[in-house]
């Protein structure tokens, strides 16, 4: 495959594809004598690896294009570049469900791997087998390969491969029906990913690529297990990890903090189940060593724990069914299913969340949707009850259909969004009126999940009113990396720029894109200065990034009268387009210092919503504006008539400045 073809595996997010692109490039290379290139391409594929998942969906082109490049790779004797190529090719085959081939290349890729030494790619080939053989349904096969490739995978220090596989494995015992197993193992692939974000910095920017879709897919089943099981409180840490692995994706510099760092506790029969695992997990490894020693060379008692370890393997581990059978394994099963109502979870994060919502003072409770497949699934938290799961039985089809519809009737003026805004209350909001009720909840914290980003919950309907009529609502990036109590500053010192005439044109890869001023920017800012005479005012040339960003600081709101751009996929292409033309991306934001600001206002951005998307660039933008030491801040989700908005953010400062009411409220 060409650079071309690199760059397009990297956008799909296929780590086989972009490790087989390297490869390839290193055979041109090798046969254009430029050897230094050849090795680099090596070692970089080396670095990407191949732990994908889930493959890629692939045409018979790009299997026979493989093949042609296997024939080179054979022909120039080029081993490594020839197993990488045979695992391409029986991942592609798999998808195309010809077995019989997939095995073949899987299995001469582990051959090779075997013979030449390369630990990595022989454990790629053991997992991707692994995954070959559930497929088939052959579980026994899958077991052991998924177990060798495990144990490869720790002796060689793959981390990041390991927790594929632990996945992989919580994927195996759910086939077999065994969702407590299954959480086991998905517990410890996530935790093992949230120690990686939490310690490890980014791999080479050149080969960095997205693969979140497929982390994420492991939060999504291990919080769709849990909720099946009524753990809501286990479900609901789950979901605020995910929006940290999604900030993560999009912003590609996160890593979290102390609390999710941990992951998610395990109970004392969860590390049990563990520990048994682990001690086959050990035998095995003490078993390939002894194997190793040539049997003229084992001395009589590595011989005898040979023969041990041998029948131990035979009964232990013999089948996947021998391992649950196990007596001590029936017996952690047993206790598990009797203590897991208990909601396991660290009770200091529960507790600091309800605290957080009681120290609110405002009859806060905090609503977790969870987008699946089939269903969806509403948590919701409240500062003295136990977590309230609600269950509604709408696909994701169907509701990201009814958001799309919404959005749309919210941005033209001849479209009546009503029906489509009690659509969505009656699934996001209905089914837990009454729990709602008696919370007596004024406030909604609320962590959207998805497309759900794309709509504002407050412009939701049932029948009578708006929702922003009932609640106010605040919205959050991930509870774990929010301190959603902490107290405002009530001395309103405003920096507003406005850019307000003539027009700018910013290219967006292939897209021009022009931005006229803001004729009632101008006035938006008046109005504020007006009514706050601590207010400092930037319009046009003087609102440049040189004279506005080193002030913000000084202020506790900074109102931005202008611009920006949210787009999915590139916190490097979403701006803020200043009053002088220029313009600064997502992630010159994020080195910015505002530990006093209390506010930040967009009031001119917009987003687009594409099928593609799920809102990371939303939940990106207030990640990047909290990570700054920003409190808060407010932006719009689609381009708003100006002088409409002028009104609103009239009446909006003068209800902030009676200082009795919160942000929040005034909004509302």
């Amino acid at each position: 495959m060409s650079k071309q073809a690199q760059t397009i595996a990297q956008e799909l997010g296929d780590r086989e594809g972009v490790a087989t692109a390297l490869l390839n490039q290193a055979i041109v290379y090798r046969a254009l004598g430029r050897l230094d290139e050849a090795d680099r391409r090596v070692q970089q594929a080396q670095t990407v690896g191949s732990e994908a998942e889930v493959a890629p969906q692939p045409s018979s082109a790009t299997i026979a294009q493989l093949e042609q490049e296997l024939r080179m790779a054979q022909a120039q004797g080029d081993r490594q570049g020839e197993a990488a190529l045979q695992g391409a090719i029986g991942v592609l085959l798999l998808n195309e469900r010809q077995y019989d081939r997939a095995i073949a290349a899987m299995q001469s890729q582990l051959d090779i791997a075997r013979e030449i030494g390369d630990r990595s790619l022989e454990a790629t080939a053991l997992n991707n087998l692994g995954l070959l053989h559930i497929e088939l349904q052959d579980y026994p096969q899958a077991m052991d390969m998924l177990q060798d490739s495990l144990l490869v995978k720790q002796e060689i220090g793959d981390r990041e491969g390991e927790a594929r596989t632990l996945a992989n494995l919580g994927r195996l015992f759910l086939e077999q029906d065994q969702p407590a197993m299954a959480i086991v193992f998905l517990k410890q692939a996530v935790n093992l990913w949230e120690a990686l974000r939490a310690g490890l910095q980014q791999s080479n920017p050149d080969i960095q690529q997205t693969y979140t879709d497929r982390v994420a897919s492991t939060y999504r089943l291990l919080a769709d297990l849990l909720l099946r099981q009524d753990r809501v409180l286990e479900a609901q840490q789950v979901l605020d990890l995910l929006k940290v692995q999604e900030l993560d994706d999009y912003l590609r510099d996160v890593r979290g903090n102390e609390q999710t760092g941990r992951g998610i506790a395990l109970s004392e029969q969860e590390q049990n189940m563990l520990s048994l695992y682990d001690q086959a997990i050990a035998q095995g490894r003490e078993l390939a060593r002894l194997r190793a020693i040539a049997p003229e060379r084992r001395t009589p008692s590595q011989q005898q724990r040979l023969a041990v370890l041998v029948a131990a393997e035979q009964n232990l581990a013999r089948t996947f069914d021998d391992f649950l059978n196990r007596p001590e394994v029936v017996a952690a099963l047993d206790q598990l299913s009797r203590t897991t109502r208990r909601q396991n979870i660290d009770p200091i994060h529960f507790i600091a969340l309800q605290d957080n919502l009681r120290n609110l003072n405002q009859n806060a409770v905090l609503l977790y949707p969870l987008v699946l497949d089939d269903r969806l699934e509403l948590i919701l938290v409240t500062p003295f009850s136990p977590p309230i799961r609600r269950t509604v039985n709408v696909s994701r089809a169907q509701l990201n259909r009814a958001i799309l519809e919404l959005r749309q009737s919210l941005t033209d003026i001849r479209v009546n969004p009503r029906p489509s805004a009690q659509r969505l209350y009656d699934w996001l909001v209905r089914p837990l009126e009454a729990d709602l009720a008696q919370a007596n909840a004024q406030t909604i914290v609320y962590a959207p999940d998805g497309q759900l980003r794309y709509i504002p919950l407050a412009a939701l309907h049932d029948g009578t009113q708006w929702l922003v009529q009932r609640y106010r609502v605040n919205y959050i990036t991930a509870a774990s990396l929010t301190e959603f109590d902490r107290r405002p500053q009530r001395d309103l010192r405003v920096l507003a720029g406005a850019f307000v005439q003539g027009e700018v044109s910013i290219r967006v890869g292939a897209m021009e894109l022009r931005f006229p001023g803001l004729s009632f920017a101008g006035i938006e800012v008046e109005n504020i200065a007006a009514q706050i005479p601590n207010t400092q005012k930037l319009i046009d040339a003087q609102f440049s990034p040189q004279a506005t960003i080193p002030r913000m600081n000084d202020y506790t709101v900074v109102h931005l009268a202008t611009h920006a751009q949210f787009v999915a996929g590139s916190p490097e292409e979403t701006f803020i387009v200043f009053g002088n033309g220029d313009r600064v991306t997502l992630q010159d934001a994020s080195r910015w210092s505002l530990p006093n600001v209390e506010l930040i206002v967009l009031s001119a951005c917009q987003t687009a919503m594409s099928g593609e998307s799920n809102g990371e660039e939303i939940l990106g933008f207030g990640f990047q504006m909290q990570r700054t030491g920003a409190r808060a801040a407010i932006a719009s989700l689609w381009r708003v008539n100006d002088e409409g908005t002028e009104a609103l953010m009239t009446q909006f400062y003068r209800l902030l400045n009676q200082k009795t009411i919160s942000k929040a409220e005034a909004l509302q």
